[in-house]
């Protein structure tokens, strides 16, 4: 019994990690890499809002499917199931895969698009190391976006990461030396870089108190950077229309809250006059001077007598 149960598990571990789609699609050499993929967060819904326009209003094709059962974790990610009176009808499973896009222009990219995967992290970012070879992609661009505190009075800040330094130098206005929760595009990012192909890396400072919402703006912005580094075109317009509904409603409610608008004016505050980001570094790695030996032993030399004063009973064991 224990040495079937081995068998199935070697078996399971060799599953392939994707399947791929190539014999209907006919994929170019040398095309953009565009990925954005759900999981630890996304602030204002960028990522969703996002890939929601690009299949609405794109030509897409699948390239490949990766294995759910390799990658996710059902019992956090549960499927949707739906249920007809008596039977179940049918279900939604999650979807990481590849696709081929045509933008506006016609000019063809490639985005990867999908849940982030919850195992095999190295095994996932390695596929994609030997896609981006085989496929002999010209450059890669990731999105990411979290909640910051940052009023939606100002434009949408993004902090940039990746071996694109000029991009880097021109648009990232928050640079913090700290250590962040990972997710697996920065091991992307990591492992890219390396390769010495350009990559770079958008992560959208959306304001925390919209984070729970979708928040337009800031997926025009998404938009607006990838664009300003591919030179491929998208369509914002409706985009551009539901913003500007958004805000008028949410102006309404600040007018209404006393409490909003005392947040985002002290929220103002971060800003100079002569700056239309964040100043500079609102989080930033702290400074932290460490005792040495005599301070230590005289900080509990201290300590032991304050307790003797206020104790005097536990002097006498």
């Amino acid at each position: 019994m224990l040495f079937q149960l081995v068998l199935r598990l070697v078996a399971m571990s060799n599953e392939p990690l994707y399947e791929f789609e190539f014999d209907q699609v006919e994929v170019p050499s040398g095309l953009h890499l565009i990925a954005g993929l759900t999981g630890f967060t996304d602030a204002g819904g960028v990522l969703n809002q996002f890939s929601e326009n690009i299949f609405a209003n794109l030509s897409t094709s699948q390239i490949l499917t990766f294995n759910n059962d390799e990658l996710l974790d059902y019992r956090s990610r549960r499927p949707v199931m739906y249920f007809e009176k008596d039977h179940i009808e049918d279900y939604e499973p999650a979807s990481l895969g590849l696709y081929l896009v045509h933008d506006e222009a016609n000019q063809p990219f490639l985005f990867l698009h999908g849940y982030e995967p919850d195992f095999r992290w190295e095994a996932f970012t390695n596929a994609i190391l030997r896609l981006i070879k085989r496929l002999q992609v010209k450059d890669v661009t990731w999105l990411h976006a979290i909640p910051f505190p940052i009023p939606h009075t100002r434009e949408i800040g993004v902090t940039v990461s990746g071996n694109r330094k000029e991009i880097v130098n021109e648009l990232s206005e928050w640079k913090p030396q700290t250590q962040v929760p990972g997710n697996v595009l920065h091991l992307l990012e990591f492992k890219v870089a390396q390769t010495g192909m350009p990559i770079v890396g958008y992560v959208l400072l959306c304001p925390h108190y919209l984070a729970d919402n979708d928040f337009p703006q800031a997926a025009v912005t998404a938009f607006e950077l990838v664009s300003s580094s591919t030179g491929l075109v998208f369509p914002t317009d409706d985009l551009r229309d539901d913003g500007s509904q958004f805000l008028t409603k949410l102006n309404e409610q600040i007018a209404e809250n006393p409490e909003l608008q005392k947040m985002i004016a002290t929220l103002e505050q971060g800003y100079q006059n002569e700056v239309t980001g964040p100043s500079r570094a609102p989080i930033r790695k702290p400074f932290v001077k460490l005792p040495n030996a005599d301070e230590i032993a005289a900080e509990l030399e201290s300590y032991l007598a304050s307790r003797q004063r206020n104790n005097p009973d536990d002097s006498q064991g």
